[in-house]
């Protein structure tokens, strides 16, 4: 007798990441000023929301149809996109991880710390050597002008290297703590839904 080959996601998980990706797309385009032209959005919330309901492989598909909806009305010409994948990415996968090994409230606390440690060393690599050179070049603003913005902000700045360690990294720290304390609250919640059934004894005991 042959086994029949479960396939990777089921028609229920594929149609739960087209709905997360549809919400993380437009999530994307709603942005919060914080701080020079770092602007705080939300879109990465549906991507850990996925990740944790279904494993790091939805997250990741999620993260890929967002930035591929993102392409259609780019600002960027992709490299915003990119950048963004990169980042969520690195959230989302440790986190992810660790949550399915460890899942309690703890863990999920533990997979959250851990990615907001990568992403935010990701992102400011991905600012040093992406963001910044692309968006110098793209509106003609020379690395003097761009450290100068930021000593006016933080006298301290006063190469491009301390603009990322003292300005990007606490943004990125900001963003990344603010998603996982949403996250946290609204996992629990809408778990049942995600998982496509009624929320157990077993279940409830999770994030």
């Amino acid at each position: 007798m042959t086994k029949t080959k479960r396939s990777l996601l089921t028609t229920r998980e594929l149609s739960t990441v087209a709905i997360l990706a549809a919400i993380a797309a437009v999530l994307f385009m709603v942005e919060i000023p914080v701080v020079l032209f770092y602007k705080l959005d939300l879109s990465s919330l549906p991507v850990l929301l996925g990740a944790f309901a279904m494993g790091p492989l939805p997250g990741t598909m999620i993260l890929l149809v967002k930035a591929a909806l993102g392409l259609l009305h780019t600002t960027s010409q992709g490299v915003g996109e990119l950048a963004d994948f990169i980042m969520g990415f690195a959230m989302m996968f440790p986190a992810s991880v660790i949550y399915r090994r460890m899942k309690s409230r703890k863990g999920a606390i533990v997979g959250m710390t851990v990615g907001t440690v990568v992403a935010t060393i990701v992102g400011v690599l991905a600012n040093l050597y992406i963001m910044i050179p692309f968006y110098g070049a793209a509106y003609g603003m020379p690395v003097e002008a761009i450290v100068g913005m930021g000593q006016a902000l933080v006298p301290a700045v006063d190469s491009i290297g301390k603009f990322v360690l003292l300005i990007t990294a606490p943004f990125n720290i900001l963003k990344w703590v603010v998603i996982s304390i949403v996250t946290a609250l609204i996992y629990k919640p809408l778990s049942p839904i995600l998982h496509g059934r009624k929320k157990s004894g077993t279940e409830a005991k999770k994030i």
